[in-house]
């Protein structure tokens, strides 16, 4: 029985992991990497996207589409109505929180000691003031949480993005993303601290992190598979913008901007057409042309 939960929870968690990875299109809450990078990309220069594996990648799609429309949206949705929201957001913050240690070593790793003090102090505030991160006293105060992890940090150091990856039930990634969300997981300071990643507190958050993201993502999921031409385009462009643009908030490159020619501007002058007052005919009951009065005729007494 415990290896069956630890295999629903495995799937939960990572239908929750490719929830996250789609960019929101109007709900967004502080727990994002970046709430001003949405699908769009932002004022941010699209990056080149290399899919070698596309076929592979289209029917991992279009498998993970059926299961999610079958069991875990189902599920996420049942969640989403039952739960009142001021706990799916009390939960939000709990789960957001146990990531912050991890944010810290990154920050470390990546020779930004202030990302790490921040997210340090942000942990021992919200997890004592904030009664065991349910409530973001933090962020209230003006300490909002900056994300950090591996597949940044590895980002920042010039490793490349690689290919393109659309894994079943896992959703979008790259080869660099896959292989730090893999050491996120073995690296995580809480799963350690509480006896490793098989333990039933690793478990119950596993199960609760997987499906307050996939609750949260159901709008912008929702509204990708109904409205959008090509989805799966749709969700690799959203995908692999805001990660570009999450590595350059690591390295401190500037976002690239569209380049534009100068116009130059010259006064000219503004033709004007001169009106020339010219006689209004007016038609007879006789069918002659008769011209126009130019005054009116004085009012009579």
């Amino acid at each position: 029985m415990r290896s069956v939960a630890v295999a629903c929870a495995l799937l939960v968690v990572l239908a929750g992991a490719a929830a996250v990875s789609v960019p929101t299109l109007g709900h967004t809450r502080s727990t994002d990497p970046d709430p001003t990078l949405q699908l769009a990309g932002g004022p941010t220069a699209r990056p080149a996207a290399r899919d070698p594996w596309r076929r592979f990648n289209r029917r991992s799609f279009a498998f993970s589409g059926v299961l999610d429309r079958v069991i875990i949206g189902p599920v996420a949705r049942v969640y989403r109505r039952v739960t009142p929201a001021p706990l799916r957001r009390g939960l939000g913050n709990a789960l957001a929180n146990l990531r912050e240690p991890s944010t810290a070593v990154n920050g470390v790793l990546q020779g930004r000691p202030a990302v790490s003090a921040r997210a340090a102090a942000r942990f021992v505030t919200n997890s004592t003031i904030g009664v065991l991160g349910l409530f973001d006293v933090a962020g209230r105060a003006g300490l909002d949480r900056e994300p950090a992890d591996f597949g940044q940090t590895l980002g920042r150091y010039g490793i490349g993005q690689g290919p393109y990856l659309y894994l079943p039930v896992v959703g979008p990634t790259t080869l660099r993303d896959g292989l730090g969300a893999v050491v996120n997981l073995l690296g995580d300071p809480v799963s350690q601290a509480t006896g490793g990643l098989s333990t039933d507190f690793a478990l119950s958050r596993s199960i609760m992190r997987g499906l307050d993201a996939r609750a949260e993502g159901d709008e912008t999921l929702q509204t990708i598979m109904t409205q959008s031409t090509d989805p799966y385009a749709t969700i690799q462009s959203g995908y692999l913008q805001n990660r570009a643009a999450f590595v350059r908030a690591a390295t401190g490159a500037e976002d690239i901007l569209p380049d534009f020619d100068p116009v130059e501007l010259t006064a000219e002058p503004i033709p004007t057409v001169e009106a020339t007052a010219e006689p209004i005919q007016t038609v007879e009951p006789s069918g002659e042309l008769q011209p126009a009065p130019t005054a009116l005729p004085a009012a009579q007494p």
